[in-house]
């Protein structure tokens, strides 16, 4: 990972690592809430991960635009994570915007939580792994981009673990979430086996 003192990551493994090895959901835990709230169907994880994709990859690089030439300049770092949320918060207005007027089926399946990506924590917190890793304009775009499609993925692969969940006899004590919170944990060991060896290992090969 490209931190301070730390060996630079090509764009591939930048790639590999916020999509399956730092994936932001089974890995960090962050952005459980959507993950949880909105992975009922496909159609609706399917709204969410695209919404937050966008908005991931925008967010990371206008925030290291602002770190970089306007935060770290003025001395007033110190506004780094107010100055981040007030990006995401418009960013998240757009997408809200855009997709009440030509997805109503999609704005309505998402409710609350298409709002809910401006507290989603996973957002805000590929903007800072970012600018703390010092990675340049295109891997930070590149970082939040990669971030969003592992966060699409595993909307995805819950999604489709409840919808055949739905058709099979769970115990009325595990129905719903309960199970949801299983699933994810089963999930979340499962990606375990991507780890950094793993990165070492298909980057030599490449």
């Amino acid at each position: 990972m490209a931190g301070r003192g730390e060996e630079k990551m090509s764009y591939v493994g930048i790639i590999i690592t916020y999509v399956f090895i730092s994936n932001l959901v089974l890995s960090q835990f962050l952005g459980l809430c959507p993950f949880i709230g909105v992975s009922k169907n496909s159609e609706s994880a399917i709204g969410m991960g695209l919404a937050v994709t966008f908005v991931m990859s925008l967010a990371t690089l206008i925030s290291w635009a602002l770190e970089h030439f306007i935060l770290v300049p003025l001395n007033i770092e110190f506004l780094q994570t107010v100055t981040f949320i007030l990006v995401i918060a418009t960013l998240v207005q757009l997408v809200e915007m855009a997709v009440r007027k030509y997805s109503p089926p999609l704005y309505q399946a998402l409710g609350i939580y298409l709002p809910l990506i401006t507290t989603n924590c996973g957002v805000l917190g590929i903007a800072l792994i970012s600018v703390n890793r010092n990675f340049s304009a295109i891997e930070s775009f590149l970082a939040g981009f990669s971030a969003g499609l592992g966060f699409l993925m595993a909307l995805l692969f819950m999604s489709g673990i409840r919808e055949r969940l739905n058709t099979e006899k769970v115990p009325r004590y595990l129905r719903g979430t309960p199970i949801a919170f299983i699933s994810g944990g089963l999930m979340a060991l499962a990606f375990m086996a991507f780890d950094s060896a793993l990165l070492t290992n298909l980057l030599k090969a490449g």
